[in-house]
């Protein structure tokens, strides 16, 4: 067998941390708009070994994917409407074949996830003889690691990123990759150049690294269906029990959280959060809503209990200390 047609085993290894918040900012902050697909990810990983190793991309193949960031407990998560969010993508990573290891979000942050990513990658390589270890990463941390890994003979391709941006604050922020880890790595991959490249723009693997884009009218049209779909689900429904007429006057609250053509209100004057529909916003499109904005609204009630409509966006929210002090008021 000739050595391009023999087997080359490659393993990734995810900072989980740190992907996240190149996913973030390509969804958020990037021209591109989109987060990262794993999929795609490894299709461009595995294409990449292929060309730094001199075969085809067929006998390329990830035997073993891992994903290490440390992780808030389910009650915290929920109380933040972190916990859909979260299962959601361990749907993602289980579908692509990635192993996850979570260790508990402290209050300092995360504490140990780098080592236990270094060690694990480690022993995966010494006793699964990795030909290539990948390491989506940017730490220096992970320099031991690499050097360990060069004395086994497993080459290394690093994927790293440098990028800067506006916070929510308008405070600059940067985030770059360890110039000693890209010194030290078999195949430095800065992959901010390849996908910011104008000669790759219409490359069929650099494109995949990326979920698809849904178009504006495309959400829309979504929204639309899922809102017929609930309504067809309440005309089936029983209705509820409860007919006592509700209060007319106007409430105030906080726009809590903002999903495809619905999201939740806190009510100024505490209780559960309140659902509501796109259609139920009136003076103002519901694209333009954001989290934190005041709103004003009046009860109303759906198949699953009491929710808010009429909507309106710039209303003054009541809270304690506006009581005491009206000045205090939220615009």
């Amino acid at each position: 067998m000739s050595n391009n047609s023999r087997l080359t085993r490659v393993g990734v290894f995810y900072d989980g941390n740190f992907f996240a918040h190149v996913s973030n900012y390509y969804l958020h902050k990037h021209d591109r708009g989109a987060r990262i697909s794993i999929s795609g990810l490894h299709e461009f990983i595995r294409n990449k070994v292929a060309e730094n190793e001199g075969s085809d991309s067929r006998y390329c193949q990830i035997v073993d994917a891992h994903y290490f960031r440390g992780r808030l407990s389910a009650q915290e998560a929920e109380k933040r409407n972190m916990l859909l969010g979260e299962r959601s993508f361990d749907d993602v990573l289980m579908r692509a074949g990635v192993t996850t290891h979570y260790l508990p979000l402290g209050p300092n942050g995360e504490k140990g996830v780098d080592v236990w990513l270094s060690l694990e990658a480690f022993e995966l390589a010494m006793y699964k003889r990795f030909d290539v270890s990948v390491l989506v990463a940017g730490d220096s941390d992970f320099l031991p690691l690499v050097r360990k890994l060069n004395t086994l003979g497993t080459r290394v391709l690093l994927l790293g990123w440098d990028f800067e941006y506006l916070d929510a604050d308008g405070r600059q922020r940067a985030t770059k990759t360890s110039q000693a880890l890209l010194e030290e790595v078999t195949y430095p991959v800065l992959m901010h150049q390849v996908i910011d490249d104008r000669t790759l723009r219409n490359d069929r693997l650099v494109n995949g690294i990326f979920m698809p884009v849904v178009e504006p009218r495309q959400r829309e049209a979504l929204a639309s269906a899922a809102a017929a779909t609930e309504r067809n689900r309440s005309e089936i429904a029983p209705r509820p029990i409860d007919t006592e007429p509700l209060p007319t006057e106007r409430r105030h609250g906080v726009v809590q959280n903002l999903l495809e053509g619905y999201g939740f209100i806190k009510p100024a004057d505490g209780g559960d959060n309140l659902f509501f529909y796109n259609k139920a916003v009136s003076g103002a499109e519901f694209k333009a809503l954001a989290i934190g904005d005041a709103v004003s609204y009046v009860l109303g009630r759906n198949n699953k209990g009491l929710c808010a409509e009429a909507v309106q966006l710039g209303a003054r929210v009541a809270t304690p200390a506006a009581a005491a002090d009206p000045a205090s008021t939220l615009e």
